[in-house]
């Protein structure tokens, strides 16, 4: 079963006929409460805050915020933007019906940044939704790029002290790190919480957290029910240590595909990788 993202873009994918079908779906309503309940955890809110909703399709996930109780530290008011008109459409449609889903509502690209003042959330959650950054349906625009402009955004809209959760579904372990890679450069603090690790129903949360020398986030799920703490940081500090050591020569398919790796990052369009790709050509006359 395809994916998706690798279907078409998110704007034309979720057109008026699917973002009903989504929303009136009580299979998705559930999973969405289960995983919304799921970050309102991680983000450990114990007073009513602004939340930045990122991705929030019909505003399933901004009416549990809206709706939690006092005794967990909401209720919650939030801002919900969104690729989809078909979906913020839906969702106004619902906030006549339900007070806990009118929460104000913006139609943007989350790849192109987050459009808010520096400062200006205490706190931010997301749920299926960045994955479909990893999707460069333009050959002018580029993965890395469009996940640098979001998490440099987030990383300004939030106050100092903030946390952010993102679930998201990665195609495969390249698109974790990817994702994960520019949250770090960004500035964040970061870590992935799995649940139900090793079985098709596992649930990726990237917990975020802004400043405040917070680049440990261990302690964010230290304690929870069921998680286990796994740190490999040290290791992956010594590895790439070790690599740094090594020598790279100038002009080297190795110098060439990293300098390459280093414009993508900066959002820049290059030619792909081939065998040719640092091979030494013959003199000519």
């Amino acid at each position: 079963m395809s994916r998706p993202e690798d279907t078409l873009p998110a704007e034309l994918y979720y057109n008026d006929h699917e973002s009903r079908k989504y929303t009136r779906s009580s299979r998705m309503q559930a999973i969405q409460a289960s995983m919304t309940s799921r970050a309102l955890t991680l983000l450990a809110l114990a007073t009513p805050s602004l939340i930045l909703d990122i991705g929030c399709g019909s505003g399933l996930s901004g009416a549990i915020l809206a709706s939690t109780r006092a005794a967990d530290g909401g209720p919650h008011t939030w801002i919900g933007m969104d690729v989809s008109g078909s979906m913020l459409a839906t969702a106004l449609q619902r906030a006549d019906s339900d007070s806990a889903a009118d929460g104000d509502l913006l139609l943007a690209d989350i790849g192109q940044g987050i459009p808010f003042r520096p400062g200006s959330f205490d706190a931010a959650i997301s749920i299926s939704a960045i994955q479909w950054l990893c999707n460069a349906d333009r050959s002018d625009v580029s993965a890395h790029g469009r996940l640098a402009r979001f998490f440099a955004g987030l990383y300004a809209a939030l106050k100092r002290g903030a946390r952010a959760v993102c679930q998201f579904y990665p195609k495969n372990g390249a698109q974790r790190e990817m994702i994960c890679a520019a949250a770090v450069k960004a500035g964040f603090g970061a870590g992935v919480l799995e649940d139900d690790p090793g079985t098709k129903n596992v649930k990726l949360y990237l917990v975020l957290t802004v400043g405040g020398g917070a680049g440990d986030i261990t302690r964010v799920v230290r304690g929870l029910e069921g998680v286990e703490v796994v740190d490999d940081q040290r290791g992956k500090a010594a590895a790439r240590s070790r690599g740094a050591s090594a020598a790279v020569r100038k002009g080297s398919r190795k110098w060439i595909v990293k300098k390459k790796e280093q414009m993508e990052r900066k959002g820049k369009v290059v030619k792909p990788s081939s065998r040719y790709t640092g091979r030494n050509r013959r003199p000519k006359f």
